[in-house]
């Protein structure tokens, strides 16, 4: 036997070779998982921060994204989207820190999720249709940008 055949481990006993081996083919894939699972949320929450500088993050339907703006000023422009859009059946339900505007626009019924974040920030997620349509909500998110920019 030669000294290639063994190494020393954090308790300072001489290990063989191959013991090595089968604890690095237990480590790999644990550290493997783990800086996979890591990344994923790193880019959710990446997709999230960045939401207010024109990102959308489109999850199970519905389009989110951030405006550097306070509550009231937000719901206030997706009211007025919803009437440029000649919504019909407008049904708004408005709380202290979320509110929600179901409408039905062109046959198709919209929900718009409007959240305080903090001070001058607020989420606004939109749903179209039953199954969600990424290009119909980001139609209505440029309208809610311009109605905000009016106002």
């Amino acid at each position: 036997m030669n000294s290639q055949d063994f190494a020393v481990d954090r308790g300072g006993r001489l290990m063989k070779s191959s013991n090595i081996k089968r604890s690095l083919f237990g480590i790999i894939p644990i550290l493997f998982i783990s800086l996979t699972l890591g990344c994923q949320a790193l880019l959710v929450g990446g997709a999230a921060v960045g939401a207010g500088t024109g990102t959308y993050l489109f999850v199970n339907g519905e389009l989110k994204t951030d405006y550097p703006y306070p509550f009231e000023k937000v719901w206030t422009a997706c009211e007025r989207t919803v009437a440029d859009m000649r919504g019909t059946a407008v049904e708004p339900v408005k709380e202290i820190s979320q509110g929600t505007i179901s409408t039905k626009i062109n046959n198709e019924m919209v929900k718009f999720t409007v959240t305080f974040k903090d001070k001058n920030l607020t989420t606004v997620g939109i749903r179209v249709g039953i199954i969600g349509d990424e290009k119909a909500s980001k139609l209505l998110h440029g309208k809610i940008k311009d109605n905000i920019s009016r106002w």
